[in-house]
């Protein structure tokens, strides 16, 4: 049996190569990151081809940092940025269209068209989610409305479509000589177009959002041999599992068991809740959604909230402003102030998520007066990130019935100590950090390495989690809730603002 297991972990600004050892301990990794496209207010996309190219580079230089060949490794898991919308020709392998990102809010206008007929929350019972611009369903129509000659090419076999996975998996196995078109449950879960019952794409669905079945992969499990790599570096190697990014990360942070939960600080904010073999459908803004399927086994469940913008802020005020020169240098900023000096950010850039899905939000900073600089910007940016984690743990506690007591952390916010200590504060409960911080990436190894024997089980994955760090809270209770109650404020104040234009 080989010595290592890799994964691709394609996420929203970059991608990686991470190649793990037995005990769970990376000893290769390599990443790069793609470009990010603007071409309207609201519009994110991504070129699908340089993704790919990316991919392709990261695996090779991964490899090459080692010495490792085929051989060495016993198989490679796929994770994903989730939602991010890709439609190609078969033949070629070419896009139709740039990637249509999870934060794209394009679609907009479809929305009321499909809420009359049962409102937001007309498909909540099939899918577990409420009509929004996040999912990938609406992005695949408006790629068949608007781009010419897509619908007809669609209609006659021509095109598939993808979410990144899908993507990878595709070109990685063969493209256009043979490559693979599958999903699995946990993404499938995130188009808005999959029975959580079933699990497979509900016809009623297709109907109401217009789309053909032909262009959509065939659903499997999280964790079995798709096909082997064709690409030179892996050639050869088991492809063994797949799973969306926040799926992976609930993996790699070992949280299989209902009740355990975790918190990915990244380009936005990701908590999950293992629900078991039982759907919970939310009261309270949270989605439902497929947390992994194992093998042969029936599918795990969550409950999660979804924040859109808590690492993209940091990005947004280094890019856009200036005021950093590096996303790390937000903390050094931030801490030249005692507080927030009473500034409150809400980054409703891409309309609110969870709880509150009202997708005509727009960002907004309140609370300035002639005493605000910089650094209030800073630490108001991020207790945004730590604001809007409390809105998600205390709706998914009401619909769970039970309490986090504490809070799993992960993604690449983390290693900013005043943040997690804010988030600790603000929340009352104890927040931990992993001895692996690389869990989404660890949670793909995982699932391909239950697939090919490299893993035992569970129990055994279980067993390799430990804490490297934790805060305890140390706020105040009466600053605590004063805080929080100008935060809902502020929350309030980006509600419908495009309808007041």
């Amino acid at each position: 049996m080989p010595d290592y297991i890799g994964a691709i972990d394609q996420g929203t600004t970059s991608t990686r190569f991470i190649i793990f050892d037995r005990a769970g301990a990376i000893v290769a990794s390599s990443q790069k990151e793609h470009q990010q496209i603007y071409p309207r207010p609201g519009w994110v996309e991504h070129d699908p081809d340089e993704i790919w190219c990316r991919t392709e580079e990261v695996i090779a230089a991964a490899m090459e940092q080692r010495a490792l060949g085929p051989r060495d490794l016993a198989a490679i898991g796929i994770t994903n940025q989730r939602e991010t919308t890709v439609l190609w020709n078969r033949a070629t392998g070419r896009p139709l269209y740039n990637a249509l990102v999870w934060q794209d809010t394009r679609v907009a206008d479809y929305i009321p068209e499909l809420a009359r007929a049962g409102g937001p929350d007309r498909f909540r019972a099939q899918t577990g989610l409420p009509l929004a611009t996040y999912f990938s369903g609406l992005k695949i129509r408006w790629v068949l409305d608007h781009v010419a000659g897509a619908r007809q090419q669609a209609e006659a076999g021509d095109v598939l479509f993808g979410t990144i996975d899908t993507f990878l998996l595709w070109h990685l196995t063969g493209g256009p000589q043979g490559g693979l078109h599958v999903t699995d449950s946990t993404n499938a879960s995130r188009t808005q177009l999959m029975n959580l019952r079933t699990l497979d794409w509900d016809p009623e669905l297709l109907i109401a959002f217009d789309i053909p079945r032909q262009v959509l992969p065939r659903i499997r499990s999280s964790s079995e041999s798709y096909g082997v790599a064709t690409l030179d570096a892996v050639k050869g190697v088991p492809v063994a599992g797949i799973l969306g990014d926040q799926q992976a990360a609930l993996a790699g942070q070992a949280c299989f068991h209902a009740g355990e939960a975790k918190n990915t600080y990244g380009t936005g904010c990701f908590l999950l809740m293992n629900t078991g073999r039982e759907i919970v459908q939310s009261k309270c803004g949270l989605l439902t959604t497929v947390a992994f399927q194992m093998k042969d086994q029936p599918a795990t469940y969550a409950l999660e909230g979804s924040v859109a913008i808590t690492g993209a802020l940091v990005q947004w005020i280094r890019d856009n402003f200036g005021l950093i020169g590096s996303s790390p240098e937000i903390e050094t900023l931030a801490r030249t102030v005692e507080d927030n000096g009473g500034v409150y950010f809400v980054p409703a850039f891409s309309g609110l998520y969870a709880p509150y899905w009202k997708h005509n939000a727009r960002g907004i900073i309140a609370g300035l007066t002639r005493y605000t600089n910089k650094g209030h910007l800073a630490r108001a940016a991020l207790e945004a990130t730590a604001f809007q984690t409390r809105e998600v743990v205390e709706a998914m506690e009401q619909d769970a019935g039970v309490r986090v007591d504490i809070l799993r952390a992960d993604g690449g916010m983390v290693g900013n100590n005043l943040l997690m200590q804010f988030q600790a504060d603000i929340l009352d409960r104890t927040v931990v950090c992993p001895a692996v911080k690389e869990t989404t990436a660890l949670g793909a190894a995982y699932a391909a390495g239950l697939a090919t024997g490299f893993f035992e089980n569970l129990d055994d994955l279980r067993a390799r989690w430990s804490v490297d760090r934790s805060w305890k809270p140390n706020m105040d209770a009466q600053r605590r809730e004063r805080m929080y109650g100008f935060w809902k404020k502020a929350v309030t104040r980006s509600f419908d603002w495009l309808d007041s234009e």
